[in-house]
């Protein structure tokens, strides 16, 4: 902290963080030294004020088919600035022009899942989360690309083959189904 001339007896302390319990103690000090602080003041919170740190690591998909699963990472305590916090989540499908809106009233929540018949499985969003507190809303995020959740293959891997290796060993071999919105990512494999 900046040093106040010995003859004032009064300071405004600047920069701190909203909505945020501080304390306060003095010391005297010299050209010989620096002396005992004083004791501390009574805690005082500092008044409310929009939030202005938006979320990070914005993410998500998986889930289930006519899902879009939206993951962030919490803003902690001390960011969030007053009392009814909460996150805005915004998407739209790639391309679109118009974004859809929800608000998630929980401080702990980390997950929002929209759930519609219409999406198609692997279709990319833009997604962008935001915060807001009852001192009005915050900054958003910058744009993620989120896919909604998969369906099953609908295709079956074609060009299988088998050869006898021995008396106890059949080797099987087949083409791998190539990755598309359709087929969604492969995961694996079962040989029956």
């Amino acid at each position: 902290p900046e040093v106040i001339n010995g003859r004032t007896h009064r300071a405004t302390v600047v920069e701190l963080s909203p909505w945020v319990e501080y304390e306060f103690r003095v010391v005297a000090s010299n050209s010989v030294g620096i002396g005992e602080p004083s004791r501390p003041s009574a805690l005082l919170k500092t008044k409310a004020a929009a939030p202005v740190v938006a979320p990070t690591n914005i993410s998500g998909g998986g889930g289930s088919r006519s899902e879009l699963v939206i993951t962030w990472e919490p803003v902690p305590e001390e960011l969030q600035n007053g009392e009814g916090f909460g996150y805005i989540i915004m998407f739209r499908p790639l391309g679109s022009t118009t974004w859809t809106k929800a608000v998630v009233a929980s401080v702990e929540v980390s997950k929002y899942v929209y759930r519609n018949e219409s999406i198609t499985p692997l279709s990319p969003f833009e997604v962008k989360v935001g915060v807001y507190n009852k001192e009005g809303e915050g900054t958003l995020s910058s744009i993620s690309i989120v896919y909604s959740g998969e369906d099953e293959p609908q295709i079956a891997p074609a060009g299988t083959s088998a050869q006898s290796v021995s008396a106890a060993e059949v080797e099987v071999s087949w083409q791998p189904i190539a990755w598309n919105r359709h087929t969604g990512r492969v995961l694996g494999y079962e040989v029956r």
